[in-house]
Formats: structure tokens, sequence, C-alpha cells
């Protein structure tokens, strides 16, 4: 009897456990918008583009949303060169992210408020 009551109560937290399971992959799959990262180039660009951007060339401010298409797409896929990119500066760290394709770099001054996009380069490959 003692191992029936025993295994009733295992059950008891292991389906408690996989309720919590559950919600948790349900909130990492993507309806709310959570994302989990854990590796530097995932928390690099989650930090970029928590900010507003400057254009170098222009005064105006703007949020992700309004960023041209493919910069967005650079922003949320791309690869930062950390080999490049000068981590060690104070207050403002340069990062250049690279697109999937590597065929476009962007060079992106992570600053406390704001992430300014210095320049674009376009590669040939």
């Amino acid at each position: 009897m003692a191992f029936i009551k025993r295994l009733g109560w295992y059950l008891v937290g292991v389906s408690v456990g996989l309720v919590f399971l559950a919600f948790i992959l349900k909130k990492k799959s993507g309806e709310e918008g959570i994302d989990f990262c854990y590796l530097p180039n995932c928390r690099v660009l989650k930090d970029i583009r928590s900010k507003t951007f400057a254009f170098t060339t222009t005064n105006d401010t703007l949020s992700f949303e309004k960023l041209d298409d493919d910069i967005k797409k650079i922003l949320l896929n791309g690869d930062i060169d950390f080999g490049r990119s000068k981590t060690k500066t104070k207050p403002c760290k340069t990062y250049f992210v690279t697109s999937e394709n590597d065929n476009i770099v962007l060079e992106v001054k992570n600053c406390p408020k704001q992430a300014i996009i210095k320049e674009v380069y376009l590669t040939k490959k």
C-alpha cells in the first residue's frame, strides 16, 4: 500500500511540473513575444533593438518599428563580429552587425539611451 501511495504523490508532482513546463514553453514559443537570450550575440542585438535609433546623417530619432525592413531584418537575425567590434569603449560601444548572407554590414554605436547607426557597408561576396 505504501508503494501505491508514493506512486500517487510522485504522479501528482510530475503533473504539476509538466503544467509549469508547458506554460514556460508556450511563453517561449513567441505568441507573447518573450525572448530568452542567453548567448552574447542575442543579448547585444536585443539591447540594441530596445533603444531609439538615430542616424549620423540626420538628427531624427526613430523607433525599431519605423526602421527600414532590411535594417530590421539584420538587427533581428544578424551576427555580431566581436573581433571587429569595440566593446570596451565608454560610454558607447561600437558593434559591426553582418547580415545573414554577409553582403550588408551595419556599424552601430550602442549608447546608454539610444543606438546610432553610423554606417551601412555593402560588401561583395
